[in-house]
């Protein structure tokens, strides 16, 4: 049955107006048959247009003092929390998480944008120094035109990690939306923009060819991307003839290492929260779990039985654990994956139960797996599966999961989970990761403090923190001889 709700029209924001001429569907993933929005379809000319936007409204946004800037900003924070309730419901029917999921975004995307401004008038403070032959001033400036581009999966708070720091520090952006989830997150955006100066913030719609036109354009100085490892690599070629700038964050085959000592009850209780979020679609999600071979059936036992207890169904169903895959391309991926699996020696255990089984065909629905007697080789191991299943790995000692952590074209995040904080802390210094925490691996892992950002294949640079505001300025440094 087609829903009766009002379906937005979603168009570009270029240099503050609203165009929508050529017009999209975008449906729910987990309704095949519902219209979400009407979304713009942009084109390479609608990318110029925005980025000399973006362009014509630096200077003056560059040399508005930052304080002003702050205050600008601080109130976009409650803005993007102020919009929780009514654009919520609408981000579940993009992108297939439950409601619970989809408030987290827009209260994550609130407070990383509130902390980061708030950094950004002592990290600007120029650096002096004054003695007998010279005056030496090292001060930060704006790059220019930023573009960003961001996934589908936590689309406000992916925008708003980027969109702080880059307005903060007095560049102006220009941001493309994922196309499966362009409506919630453009309407937060418009609400921002009408805060600030014409061509500051600007939104552009499309597919690849919009990215690409984006990310080569000669005007902007600074790329930052989220997605895909196979997408960062074409971002970076596009980049490379005008030597841009370029932050990314993307994939992750995030290792979970479980000591001998460990509460199998206690981990659980913890570790879940970071496998099937979302469906296992979040970069940072546990997705492969190492336990000792003496304690694999116990915890595998334990595991599935916890597992076995969740319930599979549209978002906006208040007894869903988790909704469908976002998209047609990756529930195709995971379902190849799962067929390998099945045709190798390790076991394939498919768990849960489906809400609605009447209409579970129309949506990209899967109940959790999990992959049982696999070797820390096989494809479900090696590759990021993006979708509701984990393998479970035995390992023989520390020496050997150590190395199989390291073992991977990825480096996003990891986890070690034991009772002696002193091991885990020298365990955790071993392993190759963006990011390790102990003792949990989830959204409550984060905390704005920490840089976050991958190394190998997981990206280039960080976000959040000081470190995170570094990739938004140029170092000028400026010596008057006596």
């Amino acid at each position: 049955m087609t829903s009766q709700t009002t379906v937005p029209q979603i168009g570009h924001l270029i240099g503050g107006q609203i165009s929508a001429t050529h017009l999209r569907n975008a449906y729910d993933p987990g309704r095949l048959d519902e219209v979400v929005a009407q979304v713009a379809v942009g084109t390479a000319q609608d990318v110029d247009r925005a980025v000399r936007a973006a362009h014509a409204a630096f200077p003056g946004w560059r040399d508005t003092p930052v304080a002003e800037r702050v205050q600008k900003l601080l109130a976009a924070a409650e803005l993007v929390a102020g919009s929780a309730c009514e654009l919520a419901p609408l981000l579940v029917r993009e992108h297939g998480g439950v409601l619970g999921e989809a408030q987290t975004d827009f209260a994550l995307g609130a407070g990383s944008l509130q902390y980061t401004v708030s950094l950004a008038e002592e990290f600007l403070r120029p650096v002096q120094f004054d003695d007998e032959q010279s005056f030496i001033s090292v001060e930060k400036v704006p790059r220019g035109v930023v573009a960003a581009i961001v996934p589908w999966n936590m689309p406000v708070v992916l925008t708003m990690m980027k969109l702080a720091p880059a307005l903060a520090t007095g560049n102006t952006l220009v941001l493309k939306p994922s196309p499966f989830t362009p409506a919630a997150l453009t309407l937060v955006l418009h609400r921002i923009a009408d805060t600030l100066p014409p061509g500051v913030l600007n939104v552009v719609h499309g597919e690849g060819d919009v990215g690409a036109a984006l990310c080569g354009h000669p005007l902007v100085r600074k790329v930052v991307f989220t997605g895909g490892t196979t997408t960062g690599r074409k971002v970076v070629e596009a980049t490379a003839s005008t030597i841009k700038n370029v932050t990314l964050e993307l994939g992750g085959n995030d290792p979970a290492i479980v000591l001998d000592d460990a509460d199998t009850d206690a981990v659980l209780d913890r570790m879940l929260k970071g496998v099937y979020t979302r469906s296992g679609q979040i970069c940072f999600a546990v997705k492969r779990i190492y336990v000792p071979r003496g304690r694999y059936r116990r915890f595998a036992d334990a595991l599935c039985d916890r597992v076995n207890e969740y319930a599979v169904g549209h978002g906006l169903d208040p007894q869903a654990s988790f909704g469908p895959l976002n998209n047609e391309a990756q529930f195709k991926k995971v379902l190849s994956l799962l067929d390998r699996t099945r045709s190798s020696s390790a076991t394939l255990v498919e768990l849960g139960r489906k809400l609605d089984p009447s209409s579970w065909d129309n949506g990209y629905y899967l109940l959790p797996h999990v992959v049982r007697d696999v070797e820390h080789s096989a494809p479900v191991s090696c590759e990021e599966q993006f979708g509701p299943v984990v393998p479970l790995i035995a390992y023989d000692d520390e020496e050997q999961v150590v190395s199989w952590a390291n073992d991977s074209e990825y480096g996003l995040c990891s986890s070690v989970w034991t009772t002696d904080p002193d091991r885990g802390l020298a365990m955790a210094r071993r392993i190759e990761a963006g990011s390790t925490f102990i003792n949990t691996h989830s959204f409550e892992s984060l905390d704005l403090r920490m840089p976050f950002g991958g190394i190998k294949q997981s990206g280039i640079g960080r976000e959040w923190s000081t470190t995170g505001l570094s990739a938004y300025v140029e170092e000028h440094a400026i010596r008057r001889l006596k």
